[in-house]
């Protein structure tokens, strides 16, 4: 039955597994030449509402959501990194460094779990680009992630 399936956020390990491998993540861009420059002037609570995001995401509780507005959390996120272009090897280290991380705190790394957190990763940073172009709407849902595929987005302009 698919109600016995986890979701990821269950896969995962819940709120405190999140919570370390996102900080071993900001661990990491620390020690890294590539995303020092991004990371290294974030908060201390900076890391702690990533784990939230990432947790709703992955089917977690709705806590990001709840804190910034239930229609609101995903446009402020975005909207909030768009005043910051990620450069093309930039991105690329990001999802390296969230692998890395996930491994340092282990993480399950089962095929099946690492292509879905992966693919998240990808479509994700990928969308900023999307967004950079195409307005993200103030009630844009809050991506859910799970362990299907995901349809193609829409835009009405194609990246540059």
């Amino acid at each position: 039955m698919e109600n016995d399936i986890p979701t990821l956020y269950e896969w995962a390990g819940g709120s405190a597994a999140i919570e370390r491998w996102v900080s071993a993540f900001y661990e990491l861009t620390l020690q890294d030449d590539i995303l020092r420059p991004f990371f290294e002037h974030m908060s201390p609570e900076h890391r702690h509402y990533v784990a939230l995001w990432i947790g709703e995401v992955f089917g977690g509780p709705k806590e990001y959501s709840e804190i910034h507005g239930k229609m609101k959390g995903h446009a402020r996120m975005i909207k909030a990194h768009l005043q910051y272009p990620i450069p093309e090897p930039a991105r690329m280290r990001w999802i390296q460094l969230m692998s890395q991380a996930a491994d340092i705190e282990k993480i399950p790394d089962d095929p099946e779990f690492r292509s879905a957190v992966m693919a998240y990763f990808e479509w994700g940073t990928r969308m900023q680009q999307v967004f950079m172009v195409n307005p993200v709407p103030d009630e844009s849902p809050m991506p859910a992630w799970g362990w299907g595929e995901r349809k193609p987005f829409t835009a009405t302009k194609k990246p540059e």
